[in-house]
């Protein structure tokens, strides 16, 4: 064959250090919009990105080339230093170490999407650790509870 063809449909969720609410309504949109730029930027292509304070969840079609892991690596780290250099909050903003990666196939994109867009519906009546422990269930990850979330001390 002498093309490569692929689809692959990977939705990503993490979460502010310590689960902290600082996303800010006011600015979130902005950050919202600079990670799925970010995501364009390696070549893969960003089909929503949206979240509440304390979570984001990104859906995008990866670019084979591009590891899932180098991709958060650069997400989380461009996307926190704008936060900072923005100066959107008095402290240090960080995001928690660690991400949640789930594939879906070209039927479920639709339900994905509107899956995200409507997170803060969803959110008035499930929390966000509620939600990563059925997505993990629902893709039959296994997980340490202990190991889910760093919790401030």
């Amino acid at each position: 064959m002498a093309n490569s063809y692929n689809q692959v449909y990977i939705q990503t969720v993490f979460a502010v250090k310590y689960r902290a609410a600082v996303l800010d309504k006011e600015w979130r949109d902005e950050v919202f919009a600079v990670i799925g730029n970010l995501i364009n930027e390696t070549g893969c292509k960003t089909i929503i990105v949206n979240g509440v304070d304390d979570h984001v969840h990104c859906f995008l079609s990866l670019k084979p080339t591009v590891s899932i892991s180098e991709l958060m690596k650069t997400v989380k780290a461009k996307s926190s230093k704008f936060i900072n250099d923005k100066r959107f909050l008095l402290n240090r903003f960080e995001w928690q170490e660690g991400y949640g990666a789930f594939s879906y196939s070209q039927s479920q994109v639709d339900a994905v999407f509107k899956y995200i867009k409507n997170q803060e519906k969803h959110h008035s009546r499930v929390n966000f650790r509620e939600e990563f422990v059925s997505i993990l269930e629902k893709f039959d990850v296994p997980y340490e509870e202990r190991y889910i979330f760093e919790e401030l001390k």
